[in-house]
């Protein structure tokens, strides 16, 4: 059964976006609903399960509706992985060091599915929903 789309209970701009796309997918999981969403959304939007950020230039748009929530939600990542960079977080091999303000596409890229993703599991612990 699906979980009420209000349970969601999405409180920012950025918990918005992520909150529709949830519960319009969550229509085509008709047994496991929500919790079906999130369970394919652990393979991340690097998968293309996410459609509306496959494309870098459609990623980057994302990212830039949504900076500033994306900004806190990286910085509070890093001080509870004590990560002094977000090269430390998301490693030397995804994160662009020559680009440490993200300036360019590749690292907003990176940082528009890391808000997604973070996002729909902010709104998952926060409605109880467990995967």
């Amino acid at each position: 059964m699906n979980a009420p789309a209000q349970k969601l209970a999405p409180q920012t701009n950025l918990e918005r976006a992520v909150a529709r796309w949830m519960n319009s997918k969550a229509k085509d999981y008709k047994t496991t609903g929500l919790r079906g969403v999130l369970k394919d959304l652990e393979n991340g939007c690097e998968s293309g399960m996410v459609r509306h950020l496959i494309y870098t230039k459609d990623s980057v748009a994302f990212y830039t509706r949504h900076r500033r929530e994306i900004c806190k939600l990286l910085t509070e990542q890093m001080k509870s992985t004590s990560a002094d960079s977000p090269s430390q977080l998301f490693g030397a091999e995804s994160w662009d060091k020559d680009d440490p303000f993200a300036l360019e596409d590749a690292n907003q890229n990176l940082l528009a599915w890391f808000g997604f993703e973070e996002t729909s599991r902010i709104l998952a612990t926060r409605a109880g929903i467990e995967i």
